[in-house]
């Protein structure tokens, strides 16, 4: 007996709200939301790093959530507001995460900046965080090859408002 055959559609039209502005897309299905915000919208501030959401440099907010962009569809987000990192800073003021990042200088090549400042981002509107040890483990998604994590945890506790 002959299995049915089902169609895969070759694009799908998506709607995304990225950083404030509504963006229509026509996408593949398998496309994800890091490779829609990149290749398809030119927004590289969200960077691949593993592709298998192990190291956390494609962080982006989806609906003010966390989430590694690089292992979500974008076509499944679709109507989502999105925030990545060129949409936390406002009028022409950085963001309190980005200037701390600054004022710790906790970056060094920068690679995983992005995604660190934007799960940040996300750790804070969670507030569940309340001291260094809690930042750590609830940042532990993000990786930093360069091993900034003392001052990354600074630069969230001054944004936090906490020494």
């Amino acid at each position: 007996m002959a299995q049915p055959s089902h169609q895969v559609p070759e694009r799908i039209p998506v709607t995304l709200v990225v950083n404030g502005t509504k963006r229509d897309l026509d996408l593949a299905p398998w496309t994800t939301l890091l490779d829609a915000l990149r290749d398809h919208l030119n927004m590289t501030g969200t960077k691949k790093g593993c592709d298998h959401g192990q190291c956390g440099a494609c962080t982006v907010l989806v609906n003010g959530r966390r989430v590694n962009s690089c292992l979500t569809l974008a076509v499944i987000k679709d109507g989502a507001e999105i925030t990545t990192i060129e949409g936390l800073a406002k009028d022409d003021a950085l963001h309190p995460l980005q200037q701390a990042f600054i004022d710790h200088d906790a970056f060094q090549c920068g690679y995983c900046t992005p995604g660190q400042i934007c799960s940040a981002a996300g750790l804070l509107a969670e507030g569940r965080a309340k001291n260094a040890d809690e930042i750590r483990e609830l940042m532990s998604g993000n990786l930093c090859r360069c091993g900034a994590y003392p001052n990354i945890v600074a630069a969230i506790q001054q944004a936090m408002g906490r020494p």
